[in-house]
């Protein structure tokens, strides 16, 4: 399917929609009906156009567009098939279908991971103008605080719900931890009394009722308990040499991969001391670029040039590759910090949501996030002067985003930053580098000067009126005109198609359920154990898997097909 498509067929009451008028105009294709029945679904297809009329359906195919530029595709994207896209392009359309079908209520964990800042933005304005309910989970606070006015807390198993954003429960949080220290203090001191009071007249026979009773009334206590408090978890960069005074220096550069131009002929000068983000459009070439400069990758033609003394330390999600899987947390950790104690050490782990035994566990037994937040913490406690990062926190909470952030605003080198967290950025960057269009603009300014700078430039831009006007392309009867001459040109031309995709997919099914069968067992100890029937059973399996190859090349031939027929249809209209 293309990614128009998938999001049009995800939406529910358009699906019901069609379903319902091809199964009615089928009905009345029957010559044999009397005339009593031709009237009565005739009536019925008429409501049903009431419908159609009363409902968005003649404005969805303006809102998935909107909503699917909105979120960073481009128009010549829409007819790309799902199946071409990187997993965090195929993540933008899994959003854009509930942003589409989205009536009362909208679910989201962690939407803003795979966003750039103009996507971030846009989403915002979208969120807030929606008139349902929203649930959301995410770490991002720029985001959190800009739709958030209610929050609801996970405390030791119990839940807190309150009114206000983010910032509102940070400052209801320091009020409630500065209640619970006092009263922590004082169930303590009771305890106390009361352990003391056992402890001293256990072996009395005339205490004994009064030594049961505070015994009990320990047994009854609920105790107070107290997270942590992370964000004061601190560490410092190691003192490093001082570099020249142009760390980085990039003349007529350009790359390309294949016949992907990506950068052309950009020219950067980055000083000693900068903090500089690199922003811009997913794929426009942050990540390219980060690469180059920490020599990562080679440049199609130009050059860059390192300074005197410059040493970089380079931090993406690939470099989870270098590490020593066998290695314990701790003992990659020391490779790389020689200076730190391994008490020292454990506290900075800390940081990056590695608490007590956690620190001795394998390399190879964590999850991609978990092995992400390794590297990061390696890349931070080295030597380097120039450090680059891709997007450093993807994986780290709100407390270790706090902890990180302070700690780069206090690195006296170079900081370049690939990154789409507001917040993060707000108080560490002086200087925004914008990538797009194969090009570099430079804002010499925070990335909240960036935004105010990007909003005035966007308000003449001819792209704002596209998006704000696409459902004013068309009048609403050219729109329902032209839509129901395209469904019924595509009923015709498609029906016999449609039902033979229909039918290999069933047997696609079939052959799946065969397969995972076969393969289940496999596993099983009376067939393994016996070498005649792994025989038997890996020849029908082969077997099987060679239909199941078929039946899906069968099907990926009848879906071009397909996509080629609504292709000239929609050219055609």
């Amino acid at each position: 399917k293309t990614i128009f498509e998938e999001v049009r067929n995800s939406v529910k009451f358009v699906k019901e929609i069609e379903e319902e008028e091809n199964k009615l105009n089928q009905n009345l294709l029957d010559k044999n009906l009397d005339k009593v029945t031709h009237d009565k679904f005739a009536e019925k297809l008429g409501l049903l156009h009431s419908k159609m009329e009363e409902s968005e359906y003649y404005e969805i195919n303006a809102k998935i567009e909107k909503i699917l530029m909105g979120l960073g595709f481009t128009t010549n994207d829409l007819n790309r098939k799902t199946s071409e896209l990187s997993g965090g392009w195929q993540m933008r359309v899994e959003l854009a279908k509930i942003l589409t079908s989205a009536n009362d209520l909208i679910l989201l964990d962690e939407p803003t991971n795979h966003l750039d800042i103009d996507s971030l933005q846009w989403l915002v304005k979208f969120l807030k103008a929606f008139k349902g309910a929203i649930i959301l989970v995410s770490h991002d606070r720029y985001f959190v605080n800009s739709i958030c006015s209610k929050t609801l807390e996970i405390y030791f198993k119990n839940v807190t719900f309150f009114k206000g954003n983010y910032n509102d429960y940070l400052q209801f949080k320091e009020e409630r931890d500065i209640r619970l220290k006092a009263e922590l203090r004082d169930q303590q001191k009771k305890i106390k009394q009361t352990e003391d009071f056992i402890e001293r007249f256990r072996y009395k026979a005339t205490k004994a009722k009064q030594v049961q009773s505070r015994v009990k009334q320990l047994e009854k206590i609920d105790r107070i308990q107290i997270a942590d408090k992370e964000n004061k978890i601190h560490f410092r960069f190691f003192d490093s040499i001082q570099s020249g005074v142009l760390p980085i220096k990039i003349s007529n550069l350009s790359k390309a991969y294949d016949d992907n131009l990506v950068l052309s002929q950009i020219n950067l000068q980055i000083e000693r001391g900068e903090k500089v983000a690199l922003v811009g459009p997913n794929g426009a070439g942050k990540t390219t670029l980060s690469k180059l400069i920490s020599q990562k990758i080679k440049p199609t033609s130009g050059n860059i040039e390192l300074g005197h003394n410059t040493f970089i330390s380079f931090y993406a999600q690939d470099v989870v590759d270098n590490l020593n899987l066998e290695n314990d947390i701790i003992s990659e950790l020391a490779q790389s910090d020689s200076e730190n104690t391994i008490p020292q050490l454990r506290t900075i782990l800390g940081a990056f949501l590695f608490n007590g035994d956690d620190v001795f566990k394998k390399i190879k037994v964590l999850s991609g996030g978990e092995k992400s937040r390794v590297a990061l913490a390696k890349v931070l406690l080295t030597k380097a002067n120039t450090i680059v990062l891709d997007e450093p926190t993807n994986h780290l909470d709100f407390d270790s985003k706090l902890i990180v952030q302070n700690a780069l605003k206090e690195f006296k080198g170079t900081l370049i930053i690939v990154s789409h967290d507001i917040d993060f950025l707000k108080s560490i960057v002086t200087k925004v580098i914008e990538v797009r269009d194969n090009k570099l603009k430079e804002y010499y300014g925070g990335i909240e000067y960036y935004l105010a700078k990007r909003e005035e430039e966007s308000e003449d831009s001819p792209n704002k009126s596209i998006l704000n006007n696409t459902d004013q392309k068309l009048t609403r009867k050219e729109q329902k005109r032209l839509e129901a001459e395209r469904r019924q040109k595509e009923h015709s031309a498609t029906k016999d198609l449609k039902n033979n995709i229909s039918k290999i997919e069933k047997q696609i099914e079939e052959f799946e359920n065969k397969k995972n069968i076969l393969e289940s067992d496999l596993t099983k100890e009376e067939i393994y154990s016996n070498s005649e029937l792994v025989k038997k059973v890996k020849i029908e399996y082969d077997q099987v898997k060679n239909e199941l190859d078929s039946k899906y090349l069968e099907w990926t031939e009848l879906q071009e097909k397909l996509e080629r027929i609504n292709n000239e249809l929609n050219i055609a209209s």
